[in-house]
């Protein structure tokens, strides 16, 4: 005879079952780390698993076969000094030298030593003059002119001073401190923070044009991460090409946050993550990065349970991707090559989400059903030219950002903010350029001074 069970049984079980899934929810919380989550591994708990990699076999230091890396000398124009050293007698008969090379004589030999005259800056002194007049008495002066009187730091110490601050990541107060030792130049905190906003405002127009250009990509990399103005939370946008990077301060992780970067008819190919705003632009016309992908297989493995398989099987698939990509890297095969070996893996990767997502686990099942919804996404690098697997690419220009965040903890106005974009802008497409931030920095201050328009930044 079957027994039912009291309903005092049924709300107990069920009671257990809910306890049972917010236990395993905590924990999966407390195994987070660098290897299953977006976690840097500055932030790792105690006790985290490292990234352990195989101990070489190689010696440590050049390798056999290594070209040296040689000294660079220097150009004859930019020596400043040459000092010629001329054997006097000949050390075989003893005979007086030429002082001029003759024709069998070898090339000259050279050696280059660098070094740094004490700075001083250049100190310019406006001095108005009052003269009295011997005939009526008249006091007559000479105003020093409102222009020169408008700028205190001339235009490429101004640079300097914001380059300091936007590419090497010092703070006002070490570059404070940087001007009155290095440079005999004493500026107050409030003078290099004055400063940094006539550079901001000297860059808006070049910010305005680098965004219009990404925005018009036929290939864009995007990310975003956190920002603080004045220690309420907002979102740092950023959006890069091959030769390109724009950065955005925008108070939302949202929709409208995207179309401060993108805009809103972006119709390139977008390089992202799978967060959901990115789901503006269809699955067709993205690439999701498996290195994301990798630690959300490797957090399933680490979540134990009934559907630890499909984390086992997805790390084995992402290893098997990369192996396909560094194969076509190193042109071992061609771009036809490379889509027939990923063809299985993409029917063992569609296998083994459709498997998760009809298991019993429903953290796993909701996330192998949002991977399937943008399974397109996963293949584009195979058929596209100038697209990768990772985002790695924009997350490395996102490091100066993420550095200056963890220094500073954000802005304390929007006019701060407005700095950061446009400062970030510039130095990282100036890197991918290969052109001088301080060069470039100059050239802003200089228009701008001179109500000029602004140097393009994308040529």
């Amino acid at each position: 005879m079957n027994v039912l069970p009291c309903p005092g049984c049924r709300e107990r079980d069920a009671r257990i079952a809910e306890l049972e899934t917010r236990l395993a929810n905590l924990e999966a919380r407390l195994n987070t780390n660098a290897t299953n989550s977006s976690t840097p591994p500055s932030a790792n708990p105690l006790g985290a698993p490292k990234n352990k990699k195989k101990m070489s076999k190689r010696q440590r230091g050049g390798q056999p076969g290594h070209p040296p890396h040689l000294k660079q000398l220097l150009p004859p124009e930019r020596v400043t000094r040459v000092v010629p050293f001329l054997p006097a007698t000949c050390t075989g008969c003893h005979a007086p030298l030429p002082t001029e090379p003759g024709p069998h004589d070898r090339e000259v030999t050279r050696f280059q030593s660098i070094e740094l005259p004490p700075i001083m800056v250049e100190v310019t002194e406006y001095q108005g003059h009052t003269r009295t007049c011997t005939g009526c008495g008249t006091v007559n002066h000479a105003a020093i002119p409102a222009e020169v009187r408008k700028h205190s730091v001339g235009e490429r110490l101004t640079a300097i001073l914001s380059y300091l601050t936007g590419n090497l990541g010092l703070s006002k107060r070490n570059v404070e401190a940087l001007a009155e030792d290095v440079f005999r130049a004493p500026v107050s905190l409030g003078t290099v923070a004055k400063l940094e906003q006539e550079v901001s405002a000297a860059l808006a127009e070049s910010h305005q044009q680098a965004c219009a250009a990404v925005q018009q990509a036929a290939v864009a990399f995007a990310d975003e991460t956190s920002w603080k103005l004045w220690g309420k939370l907002c979102w740092l946008w950023a959006a890069a090409t091959t030769n390109l990077a724009v950065f955005v301060i925008y108070p939302q992780r949202s929709a409208l946050g995207l179309a401060a970067i993108l805009g809103t008819e972006f119709d390139g190919l977008l390089h992202s993550d799978r967060y959901h705003v990115y789901r503006q632009v269809p699955a067709e016309r993205r690439q999701i990065c498996w290195a994301h992908l990798k630690r959300d297989f490797q957090k399933v493995v680490d979540g134990g349970g009934a559907s630890v398989f499909v984390g086992r099987r997805g790390l084995r698939i992402v290893k098997d991707v990369f192996a396909a990509w560094h194969e076509f890297q190193e042109g071992q095969v061609t771009r036809p090559q490379l889509q027939a070996r990923l063809e299985p893996i993409a029917n063992r990767l569609n296998k083994a989400l459709v498997e998760g997502a009809y298991g019993d686990d429903a953290r796993v099942a909701k996330f192998c059903e949002n991977v399937l919804k943008l399974e397109p996404a996963l293949w584009t690098f195979a058929a596209q030219e100038g697209v990768e697997p990772t985002n790695n690419f924009m997350e490395r220009l996102m490091r100066l950002a993420v550095l200056w965040r963890k220094r500073s903890f954000g802005c304390n106005s929007d006019a701060g903010c407005r700095y950061v974009e446009r400062i970030l802008t510039v130095v990282q497409t100036c890197r991918l350029r290969h052109r001088s931030v301080l060069e470039y920095l100059h050239d802003a201050v200089r228009a701008h001074r001179e109500g000029a328009p602004s140097p393009s930044l994308l040529f």
